[in-house]
């Protein structure tokens, strides 16, 4: 019989509880899920949950984390698919908007993360996201493809209004009509960025 270290142990609880927790939260809300229910379902204790997440709000922090990760994973791979740096900052930063008609991001990580962990823009994923957008705003603006302005500012009103935008589709009575509307006027917000031609 082979034994598993304890460093796996944990990771494999740590996954168990985030996989549960995930599915109740996706399904029934962070309100509607019950500890009980989903460590029962992961075969653990609430012992367990409290040991590894604190509380059932750092189990949500860590089911964010895990669903941002992948959400990152997605927009690089969309941004390293466009044919120029230009298209890939939009198809990413629109991609990001759209991915609000996701039932599981638009339950999880817009509508009930913010109720229960606050403001995103406070949020630990937050800082490396505009971080991210600084760097590739810098690169543009060093190839003249946008106006002279501060990346760093660029970068957070740009993180602010995409992320504004995913929040007003999550909480929309018409998630699909509020993402075209909201949609077309980012994308006419970003090209303002743009170098003017001559």
């Amino acid at each position: 019989m082979v034994h598993k270290s304890r460093s796996v142990m944990v990771a494999e609880t740590r996954a168990k509880l985030v996989a549960a927790a995930r599915r109740a939260f996706g399904t029934v809300g962070y309100a509607g899920a019950s500890m009980d229910d989903f460590t029962a379902e992961a075969g653990l204790t609430r012992g367990a949950l409290y040991h590894h997440f604190g509380d059932k709000k750092g189990l949500l922090e860590a089911v964010i984390a895990e669903i941002d990760a992948e959400m990152n994973a997605r927009l690089c791979a969309i941004s390293a698919g466009a044919p120029d740096r230009w298209q890939g900052f939009v198809a990413e930063t629109v991609a990001y908007i759209e991915m609000a008609l996701e039932p599981e991001i638009q339950r999880i990580v817009l509508r009930d993360g913010p109720a229960v962990l606050g403001d995103p823009s406070r949020w630990p994923n937050a800082n490396a996201c505009v971080t991210s957008m600084a760097r590739s705003l810098t690169l543009l603006k060093e190839e003249g493809v946008i106006a002279d302005i501060d990346p760093e500012a660029a970068g957070r009103l740009v993180s602010g209004a995409s992320l504004y935008a995913a929040q007003w589709i999550a909480n929309a009575d018409d998630p699909e009509a509020t993402s075209k509307k909201a949609v077309q006027a980012f994308t006419a917000l970003l090209e303002g960025l743009l170098t003017p031609r001559r």
